[in-house]
C-alpha cells in the first residue's frame, strides 16, 4: 500500500530526485559532460527509489507498455555510462517520454495551480491543447 506521509526517506529521495535532474541539466549544458550526466542518472534512479520505494519502482519499471521506455532509458544509462553521452541522452529521453507519458496530464493539470505560471497553462489555446492529448499516451 503506498503510503502519502512525507517521512524523512522520502524527503531525502526527493532531494536526490532533484540533485539528479540537476546534474543532468548541468552536464547538459555544459556540453554533455559524461561525469555530470552519469551523477545525474545515479541520483535521479536512487532519488526515485527512496521516493516511491524499491518495490513500486521496479513494478513501473517493469510493466508490459512500458518495456520500450525501460529499455531505452536502460541502454542509455549505459551510453552515458561507457562515454557516448549525446547518444546516452537522445535514448534516455525516449525512454523518459514513454515512460513518464501517462503523468502529462497530471502534471499539467499540477502546472495551471501555480500562480504564475498557471496564467499561461489557463489561456485557450493552450488548454485546447492539452485537452487533445489528454488521457492519450504517446504513440510509440
Amino acid at each position: 500500500m503506498v503510503s502519502f506521509e512525507m517521512n524523512d526517506r522520502k524527503k531525502i529521495g526527493l532531494g536526490l530526485t532533484g540533485f539528479g535532474i540537476f546534474f543532468s541539466f548541468l552536464g547538459m549544458i555544459l556540453f554533455f559532460d559524461k561525469a555530470l550526466l552519469a551523477m545525474g542518472n545515479v541520483l535521479f534512479l536512487s532519488g526515485l527509489m527512496l521516493t516511491i520505494g524499491l518495490k513500486s519502482t521496479m513494478q513501473f519499471f517493469m510493466k508490459r507498455q512500458s518495456y520500450k521506455g525501460t529499455i531505452s532509458f536502460g541502454l542509455g544509462f549505459f551510453f552515458v555510462l561507457i562515454g557516448w553521452p549525446i547518444i546516452g541522452m537522445i535514448f534516455e529521453a525516449y525512454g523518459f517520454i514513454v515512460l513518464f507519458s501517462g503523468f502529462w496530464p497530471t502534471l499539467a493539470v499540477f502546472i495551471q495551480r501555480i500562480p504564475i505560471l498557471g496564467w499561461v497553462f489557463q489561456q485557450p489555446f493552450v488548454t485546447s491543447l492539452l485537452n487533445r492529448y489528454r488521457g492519450r499516451r504517446v504513440p510509440v
